[in-house]
């Protein structure tokens, strides 16, 4: 796609397209640089690139790659941010986002309802380090309005929670946000880029694990930090690339070739997921359907106006607790259990022993995490297929 067009592309052009950079061979397909250093014409060159590089001079791979550089060009695009930098996992993302802008004294806001490694980063790392953190229940706006105070540094959420699939308003949040000078963090995981534009509803920055979706076939491990070029750049760069947490360029590669048919495959994966959530809710096996556009949500209204679609992801909670949820997930035949989501494989998770299993109980009890709870990353396998095999395993569980 050539540069210099004026005319607006749509996000499923940019996801083939934006960021490509091409070699004097003129390759279709992105070329993988896998090498970890550079070479320059002469020792003027090389101090005058440790001076200041720009965008399209490297350095050491920790620092930069031609390919990480499309990646971060083209997830940016979509995303609608100024910038990006991609790193090693999505925790990586979480952990740089947070910890390159505080310091001792500094106060953060989190959505209690979060991944176990996120919340070990608020509970154990930032504490370590002098960092004040208050947990409040995402979806009530009081709480957030109460906890939020001058000098709250910043506020970070799951749009989506993991696993029980609470949504959080973020535009109202980010008023709150904002009033106080806070920068606004939002994990847009579950929510996916195709459905949620979060910087659109006042986020500052907005993190992903790439390893979901975007490569979304179970390769490779990988995130990416998107906010404004001066906090990508002048804040979390830094700390990433001397700290060593930056993507190295075959996963961007990985990471490029799975932002082209992004959209397609999560608007397939949506669509299934709604789909068998509708079909099994009322089953007597199970105490409750979790998703987001289902009209039993709490927060339906919300979530139909922050997605599009509500995503890949559904959860189901057996009634007959932890032994029902076992026997369901051995009596699956298609679906396969694992701990991972949004890959074109369909996966249950029983969070409440494996991802989430750290947790007190009582504090899994708060965020909706029965031992009966099943969460479902839908795939891209024939809806029809994965309905039946997920009512044979009702059946037998």
């Amino acid at each position: 796609m050539k540069d210099n067009s004026s005319r607006p592309r749509n996000p499923r052009t940019l996801a083939v397209h934006a960021g490509t950079r091409r070699s004097q061979y003129g390759e279709v397909s992105e070329a993988m640089f896998l090498t970890q250093g550079f070479v320059y014409e002469s020792a003027e060159a090389a101090e005058a690139r440790f001076l200041d590089a720009t965008r399209e001079e490297f350095i050491y791979a920790r620092y930069g790659n031609p390919t990480v550089a499309m990646f971060e060009d083209r997830i940016a695009a979509i995303e609608g941010t100024e910038d990006a930098f991609a790193t090693a996992s999505g925790m990586a993302a979480v952990n740089g986002a947070l910890v390159s802008m505080l310091r001792a004294g500094d106060h953060v806001v989190a959505a209690r309802a979060l991944f176990g490694s996120c919340l070990y980063i608020l509970e154990e790392i930032l504490p370590r380090y002098g960092v004040e953190v208050t947990l409040v229940d995402g979806t009530d706006l009081d709480a957030w309005r109460g906890a939020i105070r001058e000098g709250t540094r910043a506020v970070f959420f799951e749009s989506v929670s993991n696993p029980a699939l609470e949504v959080v308003d973020i535009r109202a949040v980010a008023d709150l946000a904002h009033a106080a000078g806070a920068t606004v963090v939002v994990d847009n995981v579950f929510a996916t880029p195709t459905f949620s534009r979060a910087l659109e509803l006042g986020a500052d920055v907005v993190v992903y694990s790439t390893t979901k979706h975007i490569d979304g076939q179970g390769r490779c491990l990988g995130g990416v930090i998107c906010g404004t070029r001066d906090y990508v750049r002048k804040i979390a760069e830094p700390y990433l690339k001397h700290t060593g947490g930056s993507m190295s360029p075959f996963n961007a590669w990985v990471m490029l070739k799975g932002l082209e048919t992004l959209d397609l495959r999560v608007r397939a994966q949506a669509e299934a997921a709604e789909r068998l959530a509708r079909a099994v809710e009322g089953h007597p096996k199970l105490a409750r359907v979790i998703h987001p556009h289902l009209a039993s949500h709490p927060q339906q209204a919300l979530a139909r106006a922050q997605m599009e679609r509500g995503g890949t992801v559904l959860a189901l909670d057996l009634a007959g607790g932890k032994e029902a949820a076992f026997r369901f997930l051995n009596a699956l035949e298609i679906v396969l259990i694992s701990n991972n989501l949004g890959d074109a494989k369909s996966i249950a998770t029983h969070p409440a022993t494996t991802t989430h299993q750290r947790l007190p109980d009582e504090q899994k009890a708060a965020l909706g995490i029965t031992p009966g709870l099943v969460r479902l990353s839908v795939g891209l396998e024939d809806a029809d297929d994965l309905l039946a095999d997920i009512e044979a395993a009702l059946d037998a569980a």
